[in-house]
């Protein structure tokens, strides 16, 4: 007889018996929701309480409240176990499998830039030429002043220069490494001072930061005639034999006479490309015979003493030797470029 005690063990009965059929999750939602829920058999039964004697509505509810623990426990129960058996699939399904070959890893590269620097390292020990380096948080001393650059110089403005604070500069290039070592030392003298350097500059060629090479040489009887055989040398055997140079007279106030340097576009072969202007030609640096009075300042007499001095970017070399037409393809974060050089 429907609401009475004995039709409520009918239905935990059949509940019992839906719970354990259930052979997924959505099939026990729908199971508990059948017995359960606000429209499930037991609470049909519940609805009919407002109709019965006192007694009869106890003993009814008592009935009915005990059914829903049991079948809620029931199905709590049937979850947990549905849960872990599709954990057990889950795992199944991608159980590694130890006799197959394992993956290869990702073998890590140096940069275009790094390789370039060792390579011009390599270079200039077969010269003679020692590595010396220098802070890139630089004091405007060496930065500027032992390099006679007066301080009304546009160099030394905030559109050309990082200022870290009054008279400390991130370096504009890597000259005062030049003034550091010869500092305190007499020559002769023969070093390269590769790193990075900072200026207020960005185009397809130029860079906000960049790593330059500065080179220079201190000796008896030293002349401009060496330094182009040391920058002919250099540049044959960073952009290949067939490059050309062209030195233009310019003027640098450390340096004196002074050259900017150009050399022939390898991308283009002079024919003209978007990387050198059409012209055929790319700025390389500058370069010039070190001044006396820069000497002096670093404790050499320039009546014995005469030297040369060179810098240049190294990302120009690492762009002509991969054929890289922009600087700013060097410094993005794409896995993609940097695996092709």
């Amino acid at each position: 007889m429907a609401g009475t005690p004995q039709s409520v063990e009918s239905i935990e009965a059949e509940a019992r018996a839906a719970l354990a059929a259930a052979d997924d999750l959505p099939a026990l939602v729908e199971a508990r929701a059948r017995f359960l829920g606000r429209k499930g058999s037991l609470s049909a039964i519940l609805r009919t309480l407002g109709s019965l004697e006192p007694q009869a509505r106890v003993t009814l509810g008592e009935a009915v409240n005990g059914a829903r623990d049991r079948i809620e426990a029931l199905a709590a129960e049937r979850r947990i176990s549905l849960e872990a058996r599709r954990v057990e699939a889950d795992l199944a399904r991608g159980r590694l499998d130890v006799t197959l070959p394992g993956a290869p890893s990702l073998r890590g590269r140096l940069h275009p830039v790094t390789r370039a620097e060792r390579d011009i390292e390599a270079f200039f020990s077969t010269l003679g030429f020692s590595v010396e380096e220098g802070p890139e948080v630089e004091l405007e001393r060496y930065n500027f002043d032992a390099l006679e650059i007066p301080a009304d110089h546009p160099a030394r403005d905030a559109h050309d220069t990082f200022y870290v604070r009054p008279g400390v500069v991130l370096r504009t290039h890597t000259s005062p490494v030049q003034i550091r070592t010869m500092s305190g030392r007499q020559p002769p003298l023969r070093f390269i001072a590769p790193g990075r350097v900072y200026r207020h500059d960005a185009s397809p060629r130029h860079s906000p930061m960049f790593s330059q090479v500065e080179g220079f040489l201190v000796d008896e009887g030293a002349s401009f005639a060496d330094l182009k055989g040391v920058l002919y040398a250099f540049a044959r055997h960073v952009m290949g034999s067939d490059v050309k140079l062209r030195f233009r007279a310019s003027f640098f106030p450390f340096t004196e006479p002074s050259a900017e340097l150009d050399f022939s576009c390898v991308l283009c072969e002079q024919r003209g490309c978007a990387t050198c202007s059409r012209t055929g030609w790319i700025e390389w640096g500058g370069c010039g015979m070190i001044h006396p009075r820069v000497l002096e300042n670093c404790g050499i007499d320039p009546e014995r003493w005469q030297g040369f001095a060179f810098g240049m970017g190294m990302e120009r070399a690492a762009m002509m030797r991969h054929n890289i037409p922009q600087i700013r393809l060097l410094y993005e974060p794409d896995v993609r470029f940097l695996e092709q050089v």
